[in-house]
């Protein structure tokens, strides 16, 4: 009763009442994550259901039940309870549950309405892990629709209340000050870039500094991982200010038993190494000095393999703020933080959200089964990137788990499949799912986990060896084969026999500590097969069966070798990369790579390399992917040979596997191509004259003047179709030059409509003293005709076409050909102008007839 967040009971039962919804920080150590709960309990809250509390890890998640169990007094798995995965310790009488975020929402989409659950308590939430901010939305869903009953409440010791006040609205928010002792933070002197040492060796060397200072208290040192947390132990074993004291690791793969004692009291000081499991919720009391390496193994999508891994990085400030509080829980304490100030402030000041830096596909793939078919409205904490989640969709559809349903509209979003919903069944990336599920068809899941434990982690291989040592490999492992997984198998099975020695390693080039990672791994992956109803047991390699799982696991990322004397390769999706030159597959012309990653080099350009490739048979893909194989002719105009080529392709998705020549090509799109040229003026028709474009003109023009004629004008696409149709049936530009242009255009037109081109709009007039002069037709003005002045004698009316609507200009020219007037009232060009023009012209050409 003495913890902190007593101090808000009150306001949290009254806020809970009003809203069911509250936003609850509470600094670590306050107590939230063991005392709200059963408070929820003891003012009748619950009703007759349970309280269901989100952890984001497993270790807390059973430590935190464990500890409400023995203070409710009551035995683990009656009245309080936990479940993780692989793990149920919980029954019907279970009021208080503790679990983490993929159980409920497993347990979401099997019951939709929560049926028993009266109250969610989403803890830690600051750390803003994906399912978590998932849950929250479908849990708010549930609330407004057919759970209004529903109690939800957010804590964390770092909130952002705005963010989540308005995303909750309406709710109640609370803040727990907590009491927390000082704690004297000390950087390194040095930036951790120029310490060469092993961070673990830094780590100890930290320590006994502190312990030559006559500390005395409890320490805990904040490693990355688990090999990490293996090498700090032993250091500090070799130290001799660390005699006497209790040497405990803690991280979320030791057994239950190792978890207890690093957080129990002993009877000699002790030193905890543990990863971020313990920055919050897992409370170690009489802890004084914090070591902090910095380091986190903190999940994001890694593009080379296309799926979620952890990978080492450096902790954000507010992170390191958590590991720091640690210290002064009880009593002031210091915290040594492994780098420098500077560096501090270089850091990041929180961790992005997983929402924006994971792979989306297995949560689409969740969301999909739970009826979310437009992820566009879903409603997001904070809206993760347009292009990841097109990118899931795409990766799940092509592994077979969505798809649009036939005879579906375009646009219609894609649902989950019968294979996805198999799929979702698997806690693990859709990528392995398949592949496992592919292993059970095939009956080689021992391989297939495996293969998917080689490539969680990094590289089996050491890189720039010498030459013994490839030739030992080569020796031991075997050289070429159907895929480089075969070959980092046996790698693997060497290793495990040499028990992962790191000499036995080195000398075929094996990186022992990656080795090692795998067998936990391949634990993981079998478990889960094992869960699942699939037969693990391990039979003899089949590669042909292997590979075609391999297939179906990364079909996304299937290449195509473009040409025998070099790596390129074109994959799937538009994508162009180079196979990794040290691949067993490089006489393969198609593969599957498991690993694309890009590489820069010193020039800035960046390369995209294939890797953990394997061979692929170009008849799998029509047996395995029936409804991607097509075939494609694609049409092009060579501007060398002035010819149309055409070849067909044979597609899988958007890859071409196979290219032929067709001759002749598709007469349809030939003279298309042909015609583009034409229009675009790099081809010219010869018998597309002048002659041609007057009798367009005199069309175009007539259709203007006269629209009761009702005749149709030749625009831009009706001279594009006249042209393509003369186009038709050729494949080359010497097919087209000499074709008859003449009738092709006039028979645009009727013989009726012809005719009434001639009539109104003629090619030539008959003037009055019989001359029969070419009339001119522009786009742009009138028509005109052009006479000399001594043809035009007689001549007194301006001449009219078009059914008498549009008088003719006349150039009247000098025997010069020269103008020396233009215009359309002949009578008062005689009456006015003449005069003066044949007094000037006259004495310039005395010899012309002159009235």
């Amino acid at each position: 009763m003495a913890l902190p967040i007593y101090e808000v009971e009150s306001q949290l039962v009254t806020e809970l009442r009003a809203w069911n919804r509250v936003v609850l920080t509470a600094p670590t150590g306050s107590g939230k994550s063991t005392q709200v709960p059963p408070m929820l309990l003891r003012h009748g809250l619950l009703g007759a259901g349970q309280v269901i509390v989100l952890q984001p890890r497993r270790l807390a998640t059973r430590l935190l039940a464990k500890r409400v169990a023995e203070e409710l007094d009551v035995p683990l798995g009656q009245e309080v309870g936990y479940q993780i995965r692989f793990e149920n310790v919980a029954g019907p009488k279970t009021r208080i549950r503790f679990v983490t975020e993929g159980i409920l929402l497993r347990q979401m989409l099997q019951d939709p309405k929560l049926n028993g659950t009266t109250a969610l308590v989403f803890d830690e939430f600051h750390e803003r892990h994906l399912y978590s901010d998932i849950t929250l939305a479908r849990a708010l869903d549930l609330q407004e629709t057919h759970r209004p009953d529903l109690r939800l409440i957010v804590m964390s010791a770092t909130l952002d209340v705005r963010l989540l006040a308005e995303y909750l609205r309406p709710c109640g928010t609370l803040s727990s000050h907590g009491r927390t002792f000082p704690v004297e933070i000390e950087f390194a002197d040095r930036p951790s870039y120029n310490d060469s040492r092993p961070i673990w060796d830094q780590a100890a060397e930290a320590f006994a500094s502190r312990a030559r200072r006559g500390d005395t208290g409890d320490v805990l040192i904040f490693m990355p991982g688990a090999h990490e947390i293996h090498r700090t132990l032993e250091a500090l074993s070799h130290l001799p200010e660390a005699r006497g004291r209790v040497l405990l690791p803690l991280h979320g793969e030791l057994p239950p038993r190792d978890q207890d004692a690093a957080v129990a009291r002993q009877e000699r000081p002790k030193i905890v190494v543990a990863t971020n499991v313990a920055e919050t919720s897992v409370t170690i009391d009489g802890v004084r000095l914090v070591i902090d390496s910095g380091l986190a193994r903190i999940p994001r999508h890694d593009p080379w393999r296309g799926i979620n891994t952890l990978l080492v990085e450096k902790i954000s400030r507010a992170a390191a703020d958590q590991r720091a509080g640690r210290a002064g829980r009880t009593a002031p304490g210091t915290c040594l933080r492994l780098w420098t100030a500077d560096e501090h402030l270089s850091r990041a000041p929180q961790e992005l959200p997983e929402v924006r830096r994971l792979d989306l596909a297995e949560v689409v793939l969740t969301l999909k089964s739970a009826g979310v078919d437009d992820l566009q409205r879903f409603r997001w904490l904070e809206r993760p990137d347009d292009q990841a989640l097109a990118h899931a969709e795409t990766l799940l559809r092509d592994l077979g788990a969505l798809a649009v349903p036939a005879a579906s509209p375009e646009g219609t979003p894609s649902q989950i499949t019968d294979l996805g919903r198999r799929m979702l069944s698997f806690p693990v990336h859709p990528r392995y799912a398949r592949l496992l599920i592919a292993a059970d068809t095939h009956g080689c899941v021992y391989h297939a986990a495996v293969i998917a434990a080689l490539t969680q982690g990094r590289d089996l291989f050491l890189r720039k060896v010498d030459r013994e040592t490839v030739r030992a490999r080569e020796d031991r492992l075997g050289d070429r084969s159907n895929s480089d997984f075969f070959q980092a198998m046996r790698a693997w099975e060497y290793a495990a026999e040499n028990d992962f020695r790191l000499e036995a390693c080195q000398r075929v080039g094996i990186h022992a500590g990656t080795a090692r990672q795998v067998a936990p791994l391949l634990r993981t992956f079998l478990d889960l097969a094992r869960s699942a109803g699939l037969d693990i047991a391990r039979r003899e390699l089949d590669e042909d069966r292997i590979r075609r799982c391999v297939l179906l696991a990364f079909s996304d990322q299937v290449a195509h070798r473009l040409d025998a004397g070099t790596l390129r390769c074109a994959l799937v999706h538009g994508r162009r990369g180079v196979l990794a030159r040290e691949s067993a597959v490089q006489d393969s012309p198609l593969l599957v790579a498991a690993e694309v990653r890009e590489v820069g080099d010193r020039s800035g350009s960046v390369q995209t390399i294939l890797s953990m490739a394997t061979a692929v048979e170009p008849g799998w893909l029509r047996e395995l992917f029936p409804d991607d194989i097509r075939s494609e002719i694609k049409v092009r105009y060579d501007t060398t040979t002035k010819r149309v080529v055409a070849e067909e392709s044979l597609m899988f998705r958007d890859l071409p596997l196979e290219t032929r020549r067709v001759e002749p090509p598709p007469a349809d799109a030939a003279a298309q191509l042909l015609a583009d040229e034409v229009i675009a003026g790099r081809l010219t028709l010869t018998q597309w004259t002048h002659a041609v474009e007057q009798w367009i003109l005199r069309l175009n023009s007539l259709a203007r003047w006269c629209p009761d004629l009702e005749l149709p004008p030749i625009g831009d696409a009706e001279r594009r179709d006249i042209i393509t149709e003369l186009c038709h049936g050729a494949a080359g530009y010497k097919d087209i030059k000499e074709r008859p242009v003449d009738a092709a255009v006039r028979g645009w037109l009727s013989p009726h409509q012809q005719s009434l081109i001639d009539t109104h709009a003629p090619e030539r007039l008959e003037l009055s003293n019989g001359r029969k002069p070419k009339v001119t037709y522009t786009s742009d003005g009138p028509p005109y005709i052009a006479l000399r002045i001594q043809e035009l004698y007689e001549v007194q009316r301006t001449p009219v076409i078009a059914m008498g609507r549009v008088s003719v200009t006349v150039h009247i020219l000098a025997p010069s050909m020269r103008p020396v007037q233009v215009t359309q009232d002949l009578a008062n060009f005689w009456r006015e102008h003449y005069p003066r023009v044949k007094s000037e012209l006259q004495r310039k050409y005395p010899k012309h007839e002159w009235r």
